[in-house]
């Protein structure tokens, strides 16, 4: 194995991690920084991904207290509320940041000021976009600030699992896979990050990119790492419905229904009206989300199998304008946007859940951080459109800036041998075996169950058979067979791909059994209510041996209770409990 040894390693290169390597070597310039991506730098990822945009305030008629209240409701109220308020407070300085020293330029009014949309679940028009292409402009121009500075870069480097000292109480770096040379790399680093991204590939139909397969949330486990809100599982209402092709479930973002598109069932009714008639397509994610599904489970589905996202009527030159880059994307599978209806069905988008992180993005492990979606907390039951890429690039500065602090005073310590020769021999398996499946077919069967029985909508009988039916699978992916050489061997990666989601499934379904009510991303069918008397709770996960812990903690109430809560307290005049003015 070849070893590297560096200041800072950082694991992804999204938002999160080009910003907090950005935002380390800024402040502090003689750190030895090493950067891996599990593709290539700039091209791959889901930060690149991200259409519609960056929720901010900028306008003196918002105010971060909205804005936080908008997150809190949209995360049915478990969400972290100072970690919500680290976000909406950080989100105004980390963008104008972004454009001033790192060359974003976003969309600006006739007046010269950043244009902001509507996004759905929010009471201001807040989200900074650039057309529909927001995370091209991020990541390209962060990019190429990366190569600007000293930092050294790994392309084709996935991580495979977090290292620890001796003692096994701090970490120290990670082994990672040269994809392109089938090399075992250690990097012994004094500070780690982990911000590849969550990804819940495991679905039928999923929207983060390709190479995800929630690697960074199963080391996470792995190594001990406390995690929260695992059940909590965010479906994006319109992914583009190609069958047979790759491509299904890739996002149409919801700027477009902010700017008035319109869902329609096979009966031409717009269902919308029947679920959310106050607000109608502009609903959060998760009430559109099921709503389609339920039209779909319900027989009134088109031919193609989903429901139909039409915004004709805004005109086709509004379309062309203001969305170029969905409009392409539908017109190369021969669908036209902005003249008719396109197919969409729900789609796995986004892991609410992660790690624990202090506003700082330290871990419950020392020499650990976490930013973007492998840490959880801050959109607790359902992520707000336009959070997503604010979370990465907020939690992705603090990171950088607390590791800038924490990396020099830090003893430079090296792994535990025993444990690094363990993880090479667990991921070496499968070229052990004699014989065994195919990870690919696997990984299909993987995907059809979890949307069955832990996708939109969900009970316990189903759950508890989703969770035996993972444990089953958790053993046969042992048994798998690979064969050919190391470097590029796709079904290799495959199959540690496969490891890694029924890892993260398995911590999902388990979850969800315990939640019996209904909140969020989270529907129950057997309980379709939410419960904030029984089930104000987080559910905390830590491994133990092979098995999953689960604790429920109250939700802590630091700045805002639900509404129902603080009706409640005034009625016995108790007062707003956990209300605060800030």
């Amino acid at each position: 194995m070849e070893s590297i040894k560096a200041d800072i390693l950082i694991l992804g290169s999204g938002g999160a991690g080009l910003m907090a390597a950005l935002q380390a070597y800024d402040a502090n310039d003689t750190l030895d920084i090493v950067l891996a991506a599990k593709g290539v730098l700039g091209k791959g990822g889901c930060s690149r991904m991200v259409q519609g945009g960056f929720n901010v305030v900028l306008n003196p008629e918002d105010s971060h207290m909205k804005h936080f209240t908008d997150t809190l409701k949209g995360g049915q109220f478990i969400n972290n509320q100072d970690l919500a308020w680290t976000l909406v407070t950080n989100a105004t300085p980390v963008i104008k940041a972004m454009e001033t020293r790192y060359g974003c330029f976003f969309d600006r009014n006739p007046d010269g000021t950043v244009h902001q949309k509507p996004f759905a679940g929010q009471c201001f028009d807040r989200t900074v976009h650039k057309g529909d292409l927001t995370g091209i402009e991020i990541v390209s121009r962060a990019v190429d600030q990366i190569f600007k500075r000293n930092i050294r870069v790994m392309d084709e480097h996935r991580a495979v699992d977090l290292l620890f000292d001796g003692s096994g109480s701090r970490v120290v770096g990670a082994l990672l896979v040269d994809i392109r040379r089938g090399k075992f790399i250690v990097v012994n680093a004094r500070a780690t990050l982990v911000a590849t991204g969550g990804g819940p590939t495991m679905y039928r139909y999923f929207a983060p990119s390709m190479d995800k397969s929630a690697d960074g949330l199963a080391m996470l486990y792995r190594s001990g790492a406390e995690m929260v809100d695992m059940e909590m599982v965010q479906f994006h209402p319109t992914g583009l419905l190609v069958k047979g092709s790759i491509v299904a479930g890739t996002v149409l973002e919801e700027g477009l229904r902010g700017a008035g598109a319109h869902l329609y069932n096979a009966q031409g009714e717009r269902y919308m009206e029947r679920y959310a008639p106050d607000v109608k397509e502009r609903a959060t994610r998760d009430v559109v989300s099921r709503s389609g599904y339920l039209e779909i489970m319900a027989g009134r589905a088109f031919d193609h199998g989903g429901v139909n996202l039409d915004g004709s009527h805004l005109g086709a030159n509004f379309i062309y304008k203001n969305f170029p880059g969905m409009a392409q994307r539908c017109a190369d599978y021969g669908f036209d946007l902005g003249k008719g209806p396109v197919p969409v069905t729900p789609t796995a988008h986004y892991f609410m859940g992660g790690a624990i992180i202090t506003a700082q993005c330290r871990s419950t492990l020392d020499g650990l951080f976490v930013a973007g979606e492998d840490s959880g907390g801050v959109h607790g039951a359902n992520r707000l459109g336009g959070n997503g890429i604010a979370d990465s690039c907020v939690f992705g500065s603090l990171a950088g800036k607390a590791m800038s602090q924490y990396a020099p005073e830090q003893e430079l310590m090296e792994p535990d041998p025993v444990r690094l020769e363990e993880i090479q021999r667990q991921v070496l398996k499968p070229f052990d075996n004699s014989d065994g499946e195919s990870p690919f077919p696997f990984c299909a069967r993987l995907r059809e169950l979890m949307w069955t029985k832990v996708g939109l909508v969900r009970n316990g009988k189903d759950l508890q058979e989703a969770v035996d039916e993972l444990e089953e699978m958790a053993d046969r992916a042992g048994r798998v067979r690979v064969d050919g050489n190391l470097p590029y061997n796709l079904k290799w990666h495959e199959w540690i791909n496969l490891i890694n989601m029924i890892t993260v499934s398995r911590i999902v379904a388990r979850s969800a059994l315990l939640r019996k009510e209904s909140r969020g991303s989270h529907f129950r069918s057997d309980f379709p209510n939410q419960d904030n008397k029984n089930y104000l709770v987080n559910y905390f996960v830590r491994r133990d041996t092979d098995q999953p812990q689960f604790e429920a903690r109250p939700v802590k109430l630091s700045q805002m209770a639900p509404p129902d809560l603080e009706a409640s307290a005034a009625a016995a005049g108790g007062g707003n409990p956990g209300k605060s003015e800030r």
